[in-house]
């Protein structure tokens, strides 16, 4: 019997568009005939700093053009016409460099596969992590990294490190790349769940996706991308998959099995998948039809006693970017420069005006008011209201754990 060797992941044609970032820091040297690329590694400091400020402030024209086609799209509810529109004059914002695509800036991630043949004589985590440092320390973006100093207590790193930056070796001469910032919005929907292998009939695994795919909700900012791997070799494999397809890195992958256990798409479970997302009503938010833009499914061998199913989401801040250094420099996606070509003039969208409440009333009022309407209904709030995130949650936990009331205007204005 022939040694049956495929690689697991089969990733196809890389269809990227690029740009050029520079020729710099980039030579080749001949070794006893084999090519060999030379990286100095500044060059790995400036790609991570430009890949993560483009990162945070642009998005891929493909997934800004699936906004806009909600907007074209007849059976496309109010709620999900407001949601698109206003997810496109965010892009037009955002795109101005000053006010990023999202406040929550996200975790800084870096999926490398480094060529064997490539050689930067560095710590290139070190240098990765100093140009993303670089990024959020120079540009309007919010630290969100909490460091332990011990079980219980932490702070602040006030620099958005650690990142995660995960380095792979691989054959050849390019050194190839994604980063993602990667927010807690989304990342807290990554789910894992250990089934056996009776999930894996026709009604049983439609069933039970349905299920998890609706749990779902809608606080991560839909229309989600959404990826979904059944199988794998362990669990940390499943997940790492669901976060790799939910950035659509791995949407080259064959789209059939075979005798070696490569990955691929279920390309007709991705239309099921959809269709019934598409007929949820969940929606953009809370009503409607567009509660995902796309669905990734892949299959993976598994453990014979086990049958791991992953779930996650890219939300409406994609924040996601591939890059490679090759013998003729380092190369960046190109991200969309001009959103402001997808955003229609607000006459020729066709959204109802919202309800109009004043919060500026005794709150019984106010709860009464609200008790009118059905939860999907979209609101102008007018008044003051008090914005309070996990901190101030905490701080109010604590107090109430001690015995002590809450501040007196937490009771008397939205939280």
């Amino acid at each position: 019997m022939d040694f049956p060797y495929e690689d697991y992941l089969q990733m196809g044609e890389d269809r990227t568009s690029y740009r050029l970032l520079t020729k710099d820091y980039v030579s080749t040297v001949e070794v006893e005939g084999r090519r060999f690329l030379k990286v100095d590694p500044e060059g790995l400091r400036l790609l991570a700093e430009t890949a993560m400020a483009d990162v945070s402030f642009k998005l891929r024209s493909a997934h800004l053009e699936k906004v806009r086609s909600i907007l074209d799209d007849p059976e496309a509810s109010d709620n999900d016409r407001f949601v698109a529109y206003n997810m496109l004059e965010n892009a037009v914002v955002a795109a101005q460099g000053q006010l990023p695509t999202c406040q929550d800036t996200g975790t800084a991630i870096v999926f490398a596969k480094k060529g064997e043949q490539v050689l930067t004589f560095a710590d290139d985590a070190r240098f990765l992590s100093e140009g993303i440092w670089n990024t959020y320390n120079k540009r309007n973006l919010r630290y969100s990294q909490m460091v332990a100093r011990s079980m219980l207590d932490e702070t602040n790193s006030k620099c958005n490190l650690p990142a995660q930056i995960d380095l792979l070796s691989i054959p050849g001469d390019e050194y190839k790349f994604m980063f993602v910032a990667k927010g807690g919005g989304s990342a807290n929907k990554t789910y894992l769940f250990q089934e056996t292998p009776a999930v894996l009939t026709e009604k049983n695994l439609e069933a039970f996706l349905t299920a998890k795919m609706k749990s779902l909700g809608t606080a991560a900012c839909p229309p989600y991308h959404l990826a979904v791997v059944v199988g794998g070799t362990s669990a940390e494999t499943n997940l790492k998959l669901v976060k790799l397809a939910s950035c659509g890195y791995l949407d080259g992958l064959p789209v059939s099995g075979n005798g070696s256990g490569r990955v691929f798409r279920d390309l007709e479970w991705e239309k099921r998948l959809l269709e019934i997302a598409r007929k949820s009503g969940i929606g953009a938010q809370f009503g409607g039809k567009y509660f995902v833009h796309d669905v990734r499914v892949l299959r993976c061998s598994r453990h014979s006693a086990s049958c791991p199913i992953g779930i996650g989401v890219s939300c409406s801040a994609d924040r996601n970017i591939k890059a490679k250094i090759t013998a003729e420099g380092i190369f960046l996606e190109q991200m969309e420069e001009n959103p402001a070509r997808l955003l229609p003039d607000a006459s020729a969208v066709n959204i109802k005006p919202p309800v109009e409440i004043d919060i500026d009333r005794p709150m019984a009022e106010v709860c009464a008011e609200l008790s009118k309407y059905p939860v999907k209904t979209r609101l102008s709030l007018t008044g003051t209201m008090i914005v309070a995130r996990d901190l101030a949650h905490k701080t109010v936990a604590e107090l109430l754990a001690a015995g002590k009331p809450m501040p007196e205007y937490f009771m008397m204005h939205p939280v």
